[in-house]
Order: C-alpha cells, then structure tokens, then sequence
C-alpha cells in the first residue's frame, strides 16, 4: 500500500476535532468536512482550547499549535476531502442510514486504494459497509473520548476487512502513539463499551434499588478499583488474585447480578422528567456550565498526567 500522508476526517463535532489534532501534530495533511458550516469554522478554536492542558504541562509550545493548525485544511464538500487522500475516518453521530449514506457517497469520489474508517462506539461495521463496493477496505477505528488525550484505539474487523488493510491501520495509531489494540471480531460494542456498559448496568441497578447513592456508587470506582485500572486490566488483575478464587466469588456472587437485557426503567422515567443529565443540567447529579468546565479541565489534567506516569514506569522496566 502507499505511504500514509493525507488523511479525510468526516465530522468536527465532539471527536472529529480531536482526531484531526491528533494525525496533525504528527505531520500528516488533513482535510476535515462537516456539513455545518458553523461546526467546521470552529475547529480551529476547539484545537486551540484542547492544547491548553498540554501547554500547561509543558508537553507541547505555542508554535507545535500553530504548526498543528497549518496541517489542517477546512473542507465544506465530500469531494475536495477525498481527492488524494489515502486514509479517510468517519466521525458522524450514531446513525447507521447516516454512515452508510457518506461511505456510498465516498466511494464515488476516493481513490481505489484509500482506506475508509468509521468511528463508530457500537454499531456493526459490517452492517455499516453492506452497500459498498469495496468492503475489504473498509474497518472500525473507535477512538475514546477526549481522543486527543485517550491512547486506546479499538481497531475493528469487519466481516470483509482484509489483513493488509486492518494492519495498515494498527500501524498507522501506532506512529501516531496510540495504543490501538485488535478487534478480531464485529461484535456490538466492541471491547470497550461492552465493559463499560455492563458496568453502568449494575451501577444503575444499585440507584434503582436503593443501594445507595449515585455519589457514593461512583466514589468507590474513583477511590477503589478505579484507582489500578490505568495500570492494571480486568483480566490481569484476575490473575493476581488468582483463578481459584475469581471462580469462588463467581459462584457465589453472579447470581445476584443485574442481568436484564432491556435499559433500566430508571433511565426511561429520567428521560420523561427532562433529566438528560449535563445537557439539561440534571441527571444522576446536579450540574452547572461551571461545574462542567472545571470536571472536563481536571479530568483531561488528570489524565494527561496518568498517561505520563504510566509511560514512565514502563520506560522504567
């Protein structure tokens, strides 16, 4: 395959943005669409305020942004963005029509050998890529959000992705210092959002049954368990408290777990109360745009600051 250079990124909302800072900072060429022309004017600004964190850490200087920026190219049509590009990424809202609809348009425009990405956290990229021609070409790459500051990439494989084109990819967040990892088969939520979701399962089972709080529920994973994740996975915790005993509290303690197969009842009377959470300012907890800002600031110092310290200590082994 040709060398990656010139990458198309679809959407400049919540993570599209992000995404577009990533590859940029790394010197490649991007273009980046969206089809609100208000959105597509802010990225540049939205760029801006994602370094803040960085500038303030002193991980990057203002003229690593203003070199970041010089790489981007605003678009306002499918066609410019895919004239030459070798890599494109999709970063529109969950819709499947919605998706499907862009790559048919894609394909009239990009060249045969460039590779078409979807961001998608959920949805099946093989139901995704059922009208294209090229299917083989054609794989998942879910980003975390914020994805300028989260490492772990989910590289998806469709059911017609071919080898070449899903470790072209996986190379590709590699030279961009991500930490991608393999998704070998297309299953809903993919890896992430499967571990996440069954525990937001439970943890909302415990709100509604009068467990206790949504603090103090989110508390113990804060202060507790959450506290190792950065370091230490599920399943290599598993092995340090050995297979013996993970099979014991199994036993004992699956039964009682929240196992429906349909969304909380308590999610469904919080969205006929207005109660959408930070976009209503009431969820779980009470929010205020004040109260959003200083979480996303020190949530993305936070993490910047993991990130660094987990880099350290495998520098260090």
């Amino acid at each position: 395959m040709k060398e990656i250079t010139k990458i198309g990124i679809i959407g400049a909302g919540l993570m599209g943005h992000g995404i577009a800072q990533i590859f940029a900072s790394h010197g490649y060429s991007i273009n980046i669409f969206d089809s609100v022309g208000e959105t597509l004017a802010a990225v540049p600004g939205k760029i801006r305020s994602n370094f803040k964190v960085f500038l303030e850490l002193g991980l990057v200087s203002e003229t690593d942004v203003e070199e970041c920026l010089k790489k981007i190219t605003l678009s306002d049509n499918l066609e410019a963005l895919s004239e030459g590009a070798h890599v494109i990424i999709e970063a529109v809202s969950e819709n499947l029509d919605l998706k499907r609809k862009i790559f048919s348009e894609l394909e009239q425009y990009v060249p045969q050998d460039a590779i078409l990405c979807s961001n998608t956290s959920a949805i099946s990229i093989t139901e995704i890529s059922e009208g294209l021609k090229h299917k083989a070409r054609f794989l998942g790459t879910h980003f975390w959000n914020p994805p300028h500051i989260i490492p772990c990439v989910e590289i998806v494989k469709g059911k017609y992705t071919s080898d070449t084109v899903f470790e072209t990819i996986f190379e590709l967040m590699k030279n961009v210092n991500k930490e991608p990892v393999r998704v070998l088969k297309d299953i809903p939520g993919f890896l992430g959002n499967r571990l996440q979701h069954a525990m937001w399962r439970e943890a909302i089972s415990m709100v509604e049954k009068g467990v206790a709080e949504a603090e103090d529920i989110d508390k113990v994973v804060k202060y507790g368990f959450g506290l190792r994740c950065p370091f230490i996975g599920p399943l290599e915790t598993a092995d340090l408290a050995g297979i013996d005993l993970d099979y014991a509290v199994h036993e004992y303690l699956f039964p009682y777990l929240e196992n429906s197969s349909e969304p909380s009842p308590l999610l469904k009377e919080k969205i006929g109360a207005g109660m959408l959470g930070v976009k209503t300012g009431q969820g779980f907890h009470a929010w205020t745009p004040e109260k959003v800002e200083k979480i996303i600031n020190q949530r993305d110092l936070i993490l910047l600051k993991i990130k660094s310290e987990i880099n350290q200590a495998i520098n260090d082994k």
